[in-house]
C-alpha cells in the first residue's frame, strides 16, 4: 500500500496538472486493516459507541462488509458527535465532531490518498497537519522571517469559524483540480453532508467540515491551499514593494511586510479574498503591528502571538519569543482545576500522571529564549501541588519541609530546552 502511494505521489510531482482518475480503489481492505492498527485506543467514540477494542472483535467480517457496502454505494457515514472542549484562555469552548469508528477507518485512508497528492502542491508557508511538519518549525520560520531585519510591520490573523464555515462547492471545485474519479468525490460529499448529532438531535451540515474529524486537516488544507496561499504567493508578493512573507498554521495565519504601505494594502484585500469563499476575519483576534525594540518584560507593544508564543524584539532588536500570557494562564488554570479534581487519586498515580503533564508542557514550551517562562510555570506549578495535596484530609498533610522530602522521592521535571530555534 504505501508504494502504491509513493507511486502517486511521485506522478503528482512530476505533473502539477495530472488529474487521477481512479483512486477509490486504493480503499480497500488491507488499507481499512492498516488505519485500524494506527487508530489510537481510548479515544472517544463517535455515535455508534462503538470504540478500537469492540470494532476488534470480528474485525475480518467488519472490513469485508465495509469495503462490499463501498463498492456497492451502499455506505453511508453517521453523523458526527458534537462534543464541546474548553478552549485555551477563554470562557468559551469549542465544538468537535467525533466521527463514528468505521467513519474513522474510512477518513483515515481517504486522508492516506489525498495526503500523497496534495503534499505535493503544498506550499512551504503552510505547516498545519502535514507529515513531518509541526508547530515548532512554525514558529522556528516565523522568528527567522521576523529575525532578518527588513520586516517591520506583522497582520496577525484569525479567520472566524473556519472548520464550521468551509464552502462546501468551492471545496469540491478545488478538489476537482487533482481528482476527477468521481467515486471519491461522491465519497467526500457524503462525509461533509452526514451531518452532526447532539443531544440526540441530527442537524444537516450545509458547510464545513467538522472540527475532530479525521480528514478535516487535510481538506482544510486544501481549502486554504487555492483560497489563501496560492493568492498570496502569486498576487499579493508580486504586487509588494518590498519583502513579504507568510506563515500558516491551520487557519492562524500571520503575514510579514517590510513597507507599511505594502501591509496595509495587504489588510484590506484580505478581508474581500476571504469573503468570496464565505469567510471572514475574527476582527478580534486580527491586529495590524509596528514591530519595535522591547522595552520592559511587562511592554506589549509592538509583540503579537502566535501557536501559545509571544514574539517580540528585544532591546539589541533580536526576534524571541516567550510563553503567551493568555496560553501561561490557561495552561496553570488547567492544571490547578486537574490537581482539584483528582488530588484524591493514589499518590503514584496522581504523580505520574502530574509529571506527564508537565512533561507536555515542557517539551512544547521549553524553546530558545523562553527557559525563564517555562520554569516559572512549573514553579507556580510546584506551590499549587503543596496546596491540593494539603487538602486531602481536613489536617494538613505536610509542612514544608517534608513536602521537599516528598518530592525527592516523587522529583517534577527539570526544565531545559527542547527546541533551538536556529536548527
Amino acid at each position: 500500500m504505501e508504494t502504491k502511494l509513493k507511486r502517486i505521489a511521485d506522478v503528482a510531482r512530476a505533473n502539477p496538472k495530472e488529474k487521477f482518475t481512479s483512486l477509490i480503489h486504493l480503499i480497500n481492505k488491507e488499507m481499512l486493516f492498516e488505519c485500524h492498527k494506527e487508530m489510537k485506543t481510548r479515544k472517544s467514540s463517535g455515535v455508534d459507541s462503538v470504540t478500537k477494542e469492540e470494532y476488534n472483535m470480528n474485525l475480518d467480517e467488519r472490513l469485508t462488509d465495509l469495503v462490499s457496502r463501498m463498492k456497492r454505494q451502499a455506505y453511508k457515514p453517521q453523523p458526527a458527535k458534537r462534543v464541546y472542549i474548553p478552549k485555551a484562555g477563554t470562557d468559551k469552548k469549542r465544538p468537535l465532531g467525533i466521527p463514528a469508528y468505521e467513519d474513522k477507518l474510512v477518513q483515515s485512508a481517504l486522508a492516506k490518498v489525498l495526503n500523497a497528492i496534495y503534499e505535493q502542491d503544498f506550499i512551504e508557508c503552510s505547516y498545519g497537519f502535514r507529515p513531518g511538519r509541526g508547530a515548532h518549525d512554525a514558529v522556528k520560520e516565523l522568528r527567522s522571517i521576523v529575525d532578518d531585519g527588513r520586516i517591520h510591520y506583522v497582520v496577525d490573523t484569525d479567520i472566524k469559524g473556519f472548520f464550521d464555515n468551509v464552502n462546501h462547492e468551492w471545496l469540491m471545485e478545488f478538489l476537482c483540480h487533482r481528482v476527477a474519479d468521481v467515486n471519491l468525490q461522491r465519497l467526500i460529499k457524503r462525509f461533509l453532508k452526514a451531518g452532526i448529532m447532539e443531544s440526540g438531535i441530527k442537524y444537516d451540515t450545509h458547510s464545513g467540515t467538522p472540527q475532530g474529524g479525521v480528514c478535516s486537516p487535510i481538506l482544510a488544507n486544501m481549502y486554504l491551499h487555492y483560497a489563501l496561499d496560492l493568492w498570496f504567493e502569486k498576487v499579493v508578493k508580486v504586487y509588494c514593494k518590498g519583502m513579504a512573507k507568510m506563515v500558516r498554521y491551520a487557519d492562524d495565519s500571520v503575514f510579514c511586510f517590510q513597507y507599511k504601505e505594502d501591509a496595509t494594502s495587504f489588510y484590506k484585500a484580505l478581508t474581500k479574498r476571504l469573503a468570496k469563499f464565505d469567510l471572514e476575519l475574527a476582527e478580534e483576534k486580527t491586529r495590524f503591528i509596528l514591530l519595535n525594540k522591547r522595552r520592559s518584560d511587562n511592554d506589549d507593544e509592538g509583540t503579537f502571538d502566535f501557536l501559545g508564543f509571544t514574539y517580540y524584539l528585544d532591546k539589541d532588536n533580536r526576534m524571541k519569543v516567550k510563553t503567551s500570557k493568555a496560553k501561561y494562564s490557561a495552561s496553570l488554570k488547567k492544571c490547578k482545576e486537574w490537581m482539584k479534581s483528582n488530588r484524591t487519586l493514589p499518590t503514584a498515580t496522581f504523580m505520574k500522571t502530574l509529571v506527564s503533564k508537565l512533561r507536555g508542557h515542557i517539551n512544547y514550551f521549553a524553546v530558545t529564549f523562553n527557559h525563564k517562562f517555562v520554569s516559572r510555570f512549573v514553579y507556580e506549578v510546584r506551590k499549587l501541588l503543596f496546596k491540593w495535596l494539603n487538602r486531602r484530609s481536613q489536617k494538613s498533610s505536610f509542612n514544608w519541609d517534608k513536602y521537599v522530602l516528598f518530592l525527592k522521592k516523587y522529583p517534577l521535571p527539570k526544565v531545559r530546552t527542547k527546541v533551538n530555534l536556529f536548527q
